[in-house]
Formats: structure tokens, C-alpha cells, sequence
């Protein structure tokens, strides 16, 4: 006759565990959860938004460095020396770089005939290959003759067969798009061929010049690519590079979007594993505390001490696993969105996070919560057989110091004017002090996510708010003479497509006369060239008191007079220039310069627009009329009323009002989103953490509560001891985590703005005034009554006969 043996006895007691204690094992496994998907989103947005622009990079053999040279300042010659210079790899060029006009010469499905676009930057280029930046051809072929023309993909709405005419050139010549190509560093708009470019430069007042393309040896950080710069500009006349391109700044800008997720990601996924750990440590630590006898019996049926650790390490790793596979799942679906956009920028499937990130994000959750674990099941692995089956579950209390807090703390009701209830309450924690603490700062954790959370809303908030220019004013009037967003594609300014503007005399007499109306300011845009800026530059000119409606600065000041500027720091970057420089803007041989008098935050048009005044314009010999208005209304204003009585005043001199409605952004909409998740995630497990402590203190303390039952506590007072027992510990867990929310709020909103390549202003910074400050102090007391409540309802239905018999 043979025995059979039960199989795998020790995984029954793991999975006996994890099913009989449900809200330890849901504690765990949500906080697991939280953990990895914010782990997973981090990492992996910061990882694989690189790599479709690493691929096409190396694919390409992109340019570390564009250089664009004045060619009154330096020859051909002299430029191709600069191949010597310390640190270059390779380069290619010099290759002829002119400005010109465009205005289509043929309809497509996207233009009529005779409509300008914006001016572009041609360069003459024999082959899209070469040692450096080989381009891409996306659609048909490469210019190999005079009167051909490729396009850099997305720079104008004309395809392969259209045709263009460049108005500023000698004799006006019309060219055929034969291609369109794609320059992962985006050296250039157009390309011809090199013979036509010297055509091209030939133009009077065109201020033609040279571009060149290097690969340095070293390119990896910014500090690389400026010792590369300082280089050749040391190889060349002091004036001759006029501007200049890294790679870097092209990668920034575009995985912008991704990179602004990574900093406040990175906080949650650092907060999630913190919190795993300490809430791990309290559930074994309780489970092996309220299950001291049962560890004897296990230990008597022949369970060694090692299997014993292994049996409570694993009924951390069991629930633990399950909410690292959940994460891994939320958190790859909610990369897709934010990672297919990188993808689409560079023409790349739709990037998925890296798999060797799936496998590292969840292997070191498991192992901090295994290394959490550990501690007390070596605690339970120790434990003598005979101890653990007489002591019970009272083994690793201390009767005696118990009794003697007790005996002091009782008098606490006495002395204070306070419900007995109460007062045994706010005594409980000085009990178990240790477990008082853990818990504390498991409500500490949730408190401090609470405050950050509310921090990076009401920052980004800031953010949507100023992102657009001329957002500030409730009603726009448009005035005709094609004005547009920055960045528009298609601007009517020929002869016979242009829609003359209104007189701003009269818009302003009617703005003025127009019953509600506070105060307004004009705009004017133009597309010009800009010394040290790639392409074409958004020129966006006031007129007026524009002050109200201006972005908001972050350094210097806003626009107070003639020859002034205002831009953002990604285009004092690409620049390389700071506030109080100077830059000269061009326009068919015209030169105006403007000094640079503050550095302002808006993300509109890629935050590559420059704002100036009117007078600029002027001076360029352009129209400077306003094409837009911007009204700022009474408060209490009827909107409807003001515009249908403003609409009818208008219609005679050629204008037109609307509400300025503005848009808002999906990407801060998708941000607030994924915050307000994490967040709720993040405070269920901390309630989570406080209810599992309650439900041990309870269990523990159940004869005392039939003591207590017996000599007339009602169920309402035990519910209120048992909430007062850890809302003390609440309020001083809330108090103490504002100040650190706040500080985290401060460390990572500036993160943010490095991602986007923007400093952000102190608006959104300042965003704690003391009355959220106060409101977020109680969020710890929030946290502990909620995660105290249920287990108190418990404890008040206990029947007394059946507390009094427990042990």
C-alpha cells in the first residue's frame, strides 16, 4: 500500500494565504499596479521617444551641427577647410543657401494659381547623398536640372508636378516640383540643383549664402556640439557664422510632447515603489503577527524554518506579480498614444515601449517587494514551534509595557475635555508605536501625492492658459489681409488674392464707441528671415497697449517702444543669443534690427515666433496694418449682446468679431488625465494601508473592545475611538507632507520645462496660496478617517459575547 503525498504543500499555504487575507492581497496588488504602470510610462516614454529619431539619425547619418555662413564674410574655399577643424568627423557642402518667395504658378487639390506661400530656404545640393545628412526621398525624384525643385515633406502644400514661381528672382522663373524629400535634422525647405542656386543667389538684395553640414567625433551632449561650433567658427572671420543648428535641439523639439510626461512620471513611479515597499512591509509584518499560531502549526507539521520565510515572501510576490502584469499592460496601452505622435514625426511606425524595459521595470518591483518581505517572514522562520502554539497571537506584544501605556494613556480623558471615546482613541498609537509610524507614513506618501498632483494641475493650468498668443481677450476682430496663426501654411498677400485690410482708424473708432469695451491692441503678422534662425520666422507686431494681453515673461521685460523683441528660450537658443542681444531681420534686401528685451513663455507656432511692434514692419517697408484686434470686454459684459451689436458696426468698414475661444491642448488634457489616475491610485492604496492597519489592531485589541462593549460603549463610540485612533496620526502625517509635496511640485515643474526646451514662468510655479495650502494640510486626515472607517463599522458591530471569548 503506498502514501501519496499532497503536491507542492507550500504553494497551497502561499495561495491559502493570499486568498484568505482579500484586502492585504488588494492593497498589494493595486499598489503594485500604480508602481510599474508609472514606472513603465517613464522609462519608456523616455527610452523609445529617442529611438525613431536615434533610427533615422544613424540611418542618415544625420548633421550634428548645421552651419549657415554669410557669404560676404567668408568663400567657399575657406569654408571647406573648416573640414580640418578639431573634432569634425565628416561634413558635406559648402552648399549655395538662398531665401526666396513662392508663389504657386498651377492649381493642386490644396492651392489655386497665384497664391504666396511662405518664404522658404533653398539649397543648392547636387545628390541626395553624401558623408553627412542624406536625405530621404519620400515621393517621386531628385532635382537634376535647372528648373527643378525638391521640398523638404510638410514645408508647402504642393506635390510632385506643381509648379512654383519665385516673384524676387531675376526674371521671375517658375519651377516644378519633382520630389519631395525628408532631412532628419531638417538642413533645409527646398533643395535645387547647384547651378540653380547660383541663379538664385545672383538676386539683388537677396541675401544668398553658404550652408554646411559637419558630424563631429564627439556630439553627445550640448557641451560637445558648442566645442564643435567653437571650433570652426575659430577657423573662419569672427562674423561669418551667421547661424547654426544642433541636432540636439531638433531631437528636443521633436519629442517634446514625450519628454514632458517623463519628470512628473518619474515622481509618481519613485512615490509608487516607495510606497509598495512600506505597504508590503506592513502587510507581512501584520499577517505574521495575526498568524503566530498558525506559523506553529505549519512548523509542527514539518515546514522548515526556510520554507516558512518562503511561504510569506511568497504571499507578497503572488499579488504582487499579478499587479505588475496589470501595470504592464496599462501602462504599454497608455505609452501608444504619446509614442505613436513621436513616430509620426519621423515618418516611423508607431513606436512601442522597449522590451527590455518591460522586463526590468517589473523584475525590480518584484525584488523591492520580495527585499520588503523578507524581513518579517525571517521574523516568522525564526519562531520556536512550542512558543508560536502556546503564546498565540498575542507572541511579539509586551503585555506588561502594553498595560503600563495603557494605564497612562486612560488618564488622557481626565485631564482633557474630551469624550472618553475620543481620548482612548487619540491614546491607541502610543500602543504600538511602530506600527503607528509605518502607517503614518503610508498616509504621508498619499498626502504628499495629493499636494504634488494638485500642484501639476493647477501648474499646467498656467500652461494652457498661456500657451496661445493673444489668448487674453474675450473678442477678436479680423480685419482681412490674410492673417493667420503663426505657422500657417498659406498666406494671400499676391496682388490679385490679397484682402485688403481695414483702416485702424476706423476699427479703432468703433472699438472705441462700442458700449463695453476696456481696453484693445492691433497684430500684425509677417514671414521673414532672421539672421541665425533657419527658414522662415513668424513675426508677430503689435500696435497699442498690448501689455494685458501679452505672454507671459520669464526674463527682461515686455515691449515699450521701436527696435524691440520678445522670444521664447527655444528661440534664444536656437539663436545662440540671450536678452539684450541684438538680431537683424530680413526682407527682399532690407535689413531692420531689434534687440532682444525679454524672454516670454508661449508654445504657439513651436515657440519660434519673434513678437515685436508695428514700427518693425515698417521699417522693412511692409504693411504693418493690424489684421486682428484683440478686445478685452466689461466684466459682466452680455458676450452675445456685445458681439451682435460689434458685428453690425463692423460690417461697413471690412471687419469681423468672434468670441476668442482659444483651443485647448491634448497633451496637458491626456496629462491631467493620467495625474488624476495615478493620484487616485496612489491615495486608495495609502486608505488601503491605514484600513489594513485598523483591521490588525482591531483583530488584536477584540477582547478589549468586549471589555469596553460590556461596560456600555455603544457602537457610535467605538466607531469614533477607532476613527480618533488614527486621525491623530492623519492630521500630523498631512501636515508634514505639504511642505514636501510643495518641494517636489518645485523640483519637477522646472524638469517639465527642460523636457519641452522651455522655461516656464513663476506664475506656474506660484500656484500654492495658504487656503490650498490649509485645505491640503487635512488631506492626511482625509486619508486615515476614510481608510479607518470601515474597519471602525466593523469593530462597532462585534457581538460582545463573542469578543470576550476571543483571544
Amino acid at each position: 500500500m503506498s502514501t501519496r503525498r499532497p503536491a507542492n504543500p507550500l504553494g497551497r499555504v502561499v495561495r491559502a494565504g493570499v486568498a484568505r487575507r482579500r484586502v492585504q492581497t488588494a492593497v498589494m496588488v493595486l499598489t503594485t499596479l500604480m508602481a510599474v504602470t508609472a514606472s513603465v510610462l517613464a522609462v519608456g516614454l523616455l527610452v523609445a521617444a529617442r529611438a525613431p529619431f536615434d533610427r533615422a539619425f544613424t540611418a542618415q547619418q544625420g548633421a550634428h551641427l548645421t552651419g549657415q555662413f554669410d557669404a560676404t564674410e567668408v568663400t567657399a574655399e575657406r569654408l571647406a577647410r573648416t573640414a580640418d577643424a578639431a573634432g569634425v568627423a565628416a561634413v558635406a557642402g559648402p552648399f549655395r543657401s538662398v531665401p526666396v518667395r513662392v508663389r504657386t504658378a498651377s492649381d493642386t487639390a490644396a492651392l489655386p494659381a497665384g497664391v504666396d506661400l511662405p518664404p522658404v530656404t533653398v539649397v543648392g545640393r547636387a545628390d541626395p547623398g553624401g558623408p553627412v545628412d542624406r536625405l530621404r526621398m519620400v515621393d517621386g525624384r531628385w532635382a537634376t536640372r535647372p528648373g527643378e525643385i525638391v521640398l523638404a515633406d510638410g514645408t508647402l502644400p504642393a506635390p510632385p508636378g506643381a509648379r512654383l514661381t519665385l516673384p524676387t528672382a531675376p526674371g521671375t522663373p517658375t519651377l516644378t516640383v519633382v520630389g519631395i524629400a525628408r532631412s532628419v535634422t531638417g538642413t533645409a525647405q527646398a533643395w535645387v540643383t547647384p547651378a540653380q542656386a547660383e541663379v538664385l543667389a545672383a538676386t539683388d538684395g537677396t541675401t544668398a549664402g553658404y550652408e554646411m553640414l559637419y558630424r563631429f567625433h564627439r556630439a553627445e551632449t550640448d557641451a560637445h556640439v558648442a566645442a564643435g561650433r567653437a571650433a570652426i567658427t575659430a577657423a573662419v572671420p569672427p562674423d561669418a557664422l551667421s547661424g547654426s543648428q544642433s541636432y540636439l535641439a531638433v531631437e528636443q523639439q521633436r519629442t517634446a510632447n514625450a519628454r514632458a510626461f517623463v519628470p512628473f512620471l518619474a515622481a509618481f513611479g519613485v512615490l509608487g515603489l516607495l510606497l509598495s515597499v512600506l505597504v508590503v512591509g506592513i502587510v507581512i509584518s501584520g499577517a505574521v503577527g495575526a498568524a503566530t499560531r498558525r506559523i506553529g502549526i505549519l512548523k509542527s507539521l514539518g515546514f522548515t524554518p526556510a520554507q516558512v520565510v518562503r511561504a510569506y515572501v511568497g504571499q507578497a510576490l503572488l499579488p504582487a506579480a499579478v499587479g505588475c502584469l496589470l501595470g504592464l499592460a496599462l501602462g504599454n496601452a497608455l505609452a501608444v498614444p504619446v509614442l505613436g505622435e513621436v513616430g509620426e514625426a519621423f515618418d516611423a511606425p508607431v513606436t512601442t515601449v522597449p522590451l527590455w524595459i518591460d522586463v526590468v521595470v517589473p523584475v525590480g518591483a518584484l525584488l523591492l517587494v520580495a527585499g520588503a518581505a523578507l524581513l518579517p517572514a525571517l521574523r516568522a522562520g525564526r519562531l520556536s514551534t512550542v512558543a508560536a502554539l502556546g503564546v498565540g497571537r498575542t507572541l511579539g506584544r509586551k503585555p506588561g509595557a502594553a498595560r503600563s501605556v495603557r494605564r497612562l494613556t486612560a488618564r488622557l480623558p481626565a485631564r482633557l475635555p474630551l469624550p472618553r471615546a475620543v481620548g482612548l482613541g487619540l491614546a491607541d498609537p502610543f500602543v504600538r508605536p511602530a506600527r503607528s509610524g509605518t502607517m503614518a507614513a503610508a498616509v504621508a506618501f498619499g498626502a504628499v501625492c495629493v499636494t504634488f498632483a494638485v500642484g501639476l494641475a493647477l501648474s499646467l493650468g498656467v500652461v494652457q492658459a498661456g500657451r496661445m498668443l493673444n489668448s487674453a481677450g474675450s473678442v477678436v476682430v479680423q480685419t482681412g489681409g490674410g492673417t493667420g496663426p503663426p505657422g500657417a501654411q498659406v498666406v494671400h498677400v499676391g496682388a490679385e488674392a490679397e484682402t485688403p485690410k481695414a483702416d485702424p482708424e476706423e476699427i479703432g473708432a468703433v472699438l472705441r464707441a462700442q458700449e463695453g469695451t476696456v481696453r484693445f491692441y492691433g497684430t500684425a503678422r509677417a514671414e521673414l528671415s532672421v539672421r541665425g534662425i533657419t527658414g522662415a520666422t513668424t513675426v508677430v507686431a503689435y500696435q497699442g497697449d498690448s501689455a494685458w494681453g501679452a505672454p507671459r515673461t520669464v526674463a527682461g521685460r515686455w515691449l515699450d517702444g521701436p527696435g524691440e523683441a520678445v522670444v521664447t528660450s527655444r528661440f534664444l537658443e536656437a539663436a545662440g543669443i540671450g536678452v539684450g542681444d541684438t538680431l537683424r531681420l530680413e526682407e527682399r534686401g532690407r535689413h531692420a534690427s531689434v534687440r532682444i528685451v525679454g524672454e516670454a513663455f508661449f508654445t504657439e507656432g513651436e515657440g519660434m515666433a519673434l513678437l515685436t511692434s508695428t514700427s518693425t514692419l515698417a521699417d522693412l517697408g511692409l504693411d504693418a496694418r493690424p489684421g486682428r484686434y484683440d478686445v478685452q470686454t466689461e466684466a459682466g459684459t452680455d458676450a452675445a449682446r456685445y458681439l451682435g451689436s460689434l458685428r453690425d458696426e463692423l460690417e461697413g468698414v471690412g471687419a469681423v468679431a468672434q468670441a476668442n475661444t482659444g483651443n485647448s491642448s491634448s497633451v496637458i488634457l491626456a496629462m491631467d488625465a493620467l495625474i488624476g489616475m495615478l493620484t487616485l491610485m496612489l491615495v486608495v492604496v495609502a486608505g488601503l494601508g491605514v484600513l489594513n492597519t485598523v483591521v490588525l489592531d482591531t483583530r488584536e485589541r477584540v477582547r478589549d473592545l468586549g471589555v469596553l462593549k460590556a461596560l456600555g460603549m455603544t457602537p457610535r463610540q467605538t466607531v469614533t475611538m477607532v476613527v480618533t485612533s488614527v486621525a491623530g496620526t492623519g492630521l500630523l502625517a498631512g501636515l508634514a507632507a505639504v511642505p514636501a509635496g510643495v518641494a517636489l511640485h518645485h523640483w519637477i515643474i522646472p524638469l517639465m520645462g527642460d523636457g519641452v526646451g522651455m522655461n516656464l514662468p513663476t506664475a506656474a510655479l506660484s500656484v500654492y496660496d495658504p487656503q490650498r495650502l490649509t485645505l491640503l494640510a487635512l488631506g492626511g486626515l482625509v486619508i486615515a478617517v476614510a481608510g479607518g472607517l470601515l474597519p471602525a463599522t466593523w469593530a462597532a458591530r462585534t457581538d460582545t459575547a463573542t469578543a470576550l471569548r476571543s483571544e
